[in-house]
């Protein structure tokens, strides 16, 4: 039956009648928000989030401020939001959000307010971008009498910027990683190393501070410093150069390294989030127990460069930014936890956990909640089903949960939290340290939302009442009324949800821009689907309308979301969206098959599972090999091979009947897509493979090099087909889904086969005992000898060419795929080889082939902004004549809010740079950036000999399995 409920627009899990104005209770009216007037200075899925909900609310005079910068990069993408406005002159626009200079940045804080005043808006509301975490600019919304909906400018103070928020937690006995958080204190120090010489500093540079606390002799010098510092931030003047700041952390990253041997540093600009700001340096001593002085300082070395980076990603260059960076031990085996906590400045509450363990690049993938309620419902589970280790490693979580929601409860009330927030921790094992605070929403915050609503109660009548579903509810509630709020309870609401981030990526999850969707599924029952808007249809004609992916942000281009009674239950039903959603498109890229992969890779395993901030990377080089190996197997040549091989067989066995080989060829044939689509479609998606090979782990065995089935292959092939979403649907293109005749084959063997099971009394699991009569020459009860030949007769031609499908379990094999897996206890085995960064780098590569070039040319590797140098006034990293060696940077490109530093994938000579323009200038993959003469000659492939050792390869297979 045709889908009729529109999922996008009319979704219950997310959508409602939020108008307390309409509430039988008085004391439940007086919280009504109709009278807010935000402006809405983002951009993203919380954008379109925002309006539903302001709507819902009642909530009629809201704006929304776009950024010019989208379609100027990217002509087509402009904002989908506008086909659901209500008001087009509540529309506003600035060149961009932030500014690219400080001068800038304050120009668009000042013109972002003045619009909020001329066109009658009250209230600003920032989403989870970077200025919805910015002092200054919420400080200068509080000054001009407006509200903000979010912390206010203290907090932000003494939570938003990482270093504060240290100094906090320490304060209010919260548990912190190792590290240094006043490196640019210190560098002032080294600069000035006397109490006199930073007064006279502060003379010299006419700062304003605190007599009283220039004159404190019990002030240690790093503090004076940092007084200083804040100073210098207000007149916006640099004391040290960023070459000297450079130094310092060079020098404070060479003793950390000697302090904590085989162990990695990071680097944290106080300003950064969502990954931005963060590089992690020092893998190179990972594997070494005592590294001698040059090894520590070769590792060292790369700080100054990355310093650069980080402050360049939070544009804090600018003189007289604060320039401050963490330098923090980089706890390795770790799963990055957070808290969602909510408050008014009088109380603050825990709303749960979420695991976002999954992520690369500092940017999260996959978010999955972490409740007590659903831990203690999981430790029962454990328990009854006598899984001991899994129960007392789930123990471990639910302790680490509950002291982890104490803490931020307490940090949120000493920071005097009035709205949301998220209190991000790493665990390891059983301990667990204080990261930062993001003094936003997050972007994951409805992962919580479907495990708790919240209650408002009226202190004077507990029967009056009113329940909030929504975290960007409760930030206007609290914006609106504040200390009237009473505390709320948290209500469970369901015990699991899970959100996977559909991102513009390639296959090996590098960004992707520039790419044009054209059609997009609608959501099905039970998904969250949170765009920019993307899929409000053409309201005139009901129809899809196209929407490019701009490159000037980052690569998030949706967040999908299920709920579930337990995680795998969550799991499932992520795996029936992933599965069911169609996007197509020009040069488009996703990373919509990576999760699919990745979630059934979780359900062959055990969705509990304790996976690192470290399992992404050696994952992704687990399925390149899968792709390398599949690369070196011919489907089509395997199946003529295998009919070849039956036609031996028949011909062994009936010298004497002339057509019987005739037949079995004919049975083959009929069978021929049937079985190849499948096995085509998943040796060309590794993603697809990953996921397969998981959820089929107990369908076999290996003995001697040959598999072993323990299911019905026949069963497994139609599992495949739906697990491919190519099962049969009327109306849907063939080339889509399993073609009607094999469809009708399929049916029938399975039909045959459980009729077979009734009458033998099995059940489906008994594929063994199926198999073994079935090879018994004398007939079961109730079969006549005539029908038992017929029966076994009807097995061989059903099962005949089914065992191809061995082949895939062959490439796990041979590429110890299942070597990589979860424990009893949770833990998850990462064969030390896919930690290789040599062999990173190289099935990167293979799950992307880089860009076709010629032998004298370098190309880009990726579409993006290009940069010559690492920061303005630094000379760039090549010029023409210059010798380059590989591994050397060649230039940076800047993609989705991240800078890539390219690096010479062999050794030359630059001979001419090709592109024209500055830094900033947009350049697309594949285009020729630089001529070059290498330094040797690389050899060209000929591919007949790559499709005869293709044939040979899939040879030595076939020996496997036939």
């Amino acid at each position: 039956m045709a889908q009729t409920v529109d999922y996008y627009t009319n979704n219950p899990l997310i959508h409602r009648d939020r108008r307390l104005s309409r509430s039988s209770s008085e004391w439940v009216r007086s919280f009504s928000c109709e009278d807010l007037k935000p402006l809405i200075v983002c951009r993203g899925p919380i954008r379109k989030e925002a309006m539903d909900v302001y709507q819902e609310m009642g909530i009629t005079h809201f704006g929304i401020l776009l950024s010019e910068k989208d379609s100027i990069v990217y002509p087509n993408a402009l904002a989908p939001e506008l086909r659901m406005m209500p008001n087009p002159d509540h529309v506003h626009r600035v060149p961009d959000y932030t500014g690219a200079t400080k001068e800038e940045r304050v120009e668009r804080i000042h013109q972002i307010i003045q619009i909020a005043k001329d066109n009658g808006y009250d209230s600003i509301f920032a989403g989870y971008g970077f200025m919805a975490e910015d002092e200054e600019f919420v400080g200068a919304i509080e000054n001009a009498g407006l509200k903000f909906i979010g912390p206010n400018a203290s907090t932000q103070a003494s939570a938003g910027k990482k270093d504060e928020a240290k100094r906090t937690a320490l304060k209010v006995d919260v548990s912190v990683t190792p590290g240094i958080d006043n490196v640019t204190a210190r560098t002032l120090v080294k600069k000035h190393p006397s109490r006199q010489a930073l007064v006279a500093l502060v003379d010299a540079e006419g700062l304003e501070c605190d007599p009283r606390v220039l004159k404190d002799e019990s002030l240690s010098l790093e503090d004076l410093a940092d007084h200083i510092l804040m100073a210098s931030y207000q007149k916006g003047v640099d004391l040290f150069s960023i070459d000297e700041l450079c130094a310092q952390v060079q020098a404070e990253v060479t003793e950390m390294f000697r302090n904590y041997p085989r162990a990695r540093v990071r680097l944290k600009a106080i300003g950064g989030g969502g990954g931005k700001g963060q590089r992690i340096l020092g893998g190179s001593l990972l594997t070494i127990k005592e590294p001698t002085d040059e090894q520590i300082a070769r590792a060292a070395a790369d700080a100054p460069g990355l310093v650069r980076e980080v402050l360049n990603e939070v544009k804090a260059n600018a003189v007289g930014d604060n320039k401050n960076v963490l330098i923090e031990l980089n706890i390795e085996q770790t799963r990055h936890n957070e808290i969602q906590l909510l408050g008014n400045g009088e109380w603050c509450v825990s709303l749960g956990g979420r695991d976002c363990s999954l992520q690369m690049h500092e940017q999260k993938l996959l978010e999955i909640s972490v409740t007590q309620e659903g831990l203690a419902a999981a430790i029962e589970k454990a328990r009854s089903e006598g899984r001991d280790a899994e129960a007392k490693a789930l123990e471990t979580d639910l302790e680490v949960l509950k002291r982890m929601e104490e803490q931020s409860a307490r940090f949120g009330q000493a920071v005097g939290l009035d709205s949301a927030s998220t209190f991000e921790c790493i665990v390891d094992r059983d301990r667990h340290y204080f990261m930062e605070v993001n003094t936003r929403i997050q972007v994951e915050h409805r992962v919580t939302e479907l495990c708790y609503s919240l209650k408002f109660t009226n202190p004077d009548n507990k029967n009056d009442y009113f329940i909030v579903e929504s975290l960007v509810e409760a930030m206007a509630l609290l914006a609106r009324h504040k200390e009237r709020l009473p505390k709320p309870e948290r209500i469970p609401r369901f015990n699991a949800g899970a959100e996977a981030r559909l991102n513009a990526t390639d296959a090996s999850l590098s960004p992707h821009a520039g790419g044009l969707i054209r059609y997009w599924s609608p959501p099905i029952e039970g998904e969250i689907r949170d765009d920019q808007g993307i899929c409000l249809v053409n309201p005139d004609t009901g129809m899809f309308m196209k929407y490019r992916v701009a490159g000037a942000y980052d690569s998030n281009i949706a967040l999908l979301l299920t709920k579930g009674e337990d995680r795998l239950d969550s799991y499932l039903k992520l795996s029936e969206v992933l599965c069911r959603t169609k996007l197509r498109g020009s040069d488009l890229g996703t990373n919509l098959e990576f999760h699919y992969g990745l979630v059934n890779w979780f359900i062959g395993q055990n969705v509990m599972a304790k996976p690192t901030t470290r399992f992404v990377v050696p994952y992704l080089t687990l399925v390149g090999t899968l792709k390398e190996e599949a690369n070196k197997i011919d489907p089509v040549f395997a199946f003529l091979e295998m009919k070849k091989h039956y036609g031996r067989l028949i011909s062994e066995s009936c010298p004497d009947d002339s057509a019987a080989a005739k037949t079995m060829s004919e049975v083959l044939d009929r069978k021929g897509t049937l079985l190849t689509r499948p096995i085509e479609r998943l040796l060309d998606d590794p993603h697809l493979l990953s996921g397969w090979l998981s959820l089929n782990r107990g369908s076999h065995s290996i003995d001697n090099g040959r598999v072993v089935w323990l299911r019905n292959p026949l069963v497994i092939l139609e599992e495949t087909y739906n697990y491919l979403n190519m099962n049969y649907r009327e109306h849907e293109p063939a080339a889509e889904i399993i073609w009607s005749h094999d469809d009708e084959l399929l049916k029938r063997a399975l039909r045959f086969y459980a009729d077979l099971r009734e009458k033998l009394g099995l059940e489906i699991g008994d594929y063994f005992k199926l198999d073994e009569i079935l090879r018994q020459d004398n007939a079961p009860q109730g079969f006549s000898d005539e029908e038992w030949q017929q029966v076994q007769s009807s097995h061989f031609g059903f099962e005949a060419g089914n065992e191809i499908l061995g082949l895939l379990f062959l490439i796990a094999e041979n590429t110890n795929f299942y070597d990589f897996r979860v424990e009893e206890n949770l833990e998850v085995t990462i064969p030390d080889y896919l930690t290789d960064p040599d062999l990173q780098a190289r099935m990167k590569k293979v799950l992307v082939p880089p860009p076709a070039t010629k032998e004298d040319e370098i190309v880009a590797v990726c579409g993006g902004m290009y940069y010559a140098q690492e920061a303005p006034g630094l000379p760039p990293f090549v010029s023409e004549g210059m010798h380059f060696e590989k591994g050397q940077a060649l230039y940076i490109i800047e993609v989705m809010k991240m800078f890539n530093t390219v690096r010479a994938q062999f050794s030359g000579t630059i001979d001419k740079i090709l592109v024209e323009g500055g830094d900033g200038t947009i350049v697309k993959k594949g285009q020729p950036l630089f001529k070059v003469t290498p330094d040797e000659k690389f050899d060209e492939i000929d591919p007949r000999q790559v499709e005869r050792e293709r044939r040979t390869r899939t040879s030595e297979y076939l020996k496997g399995v036939l």
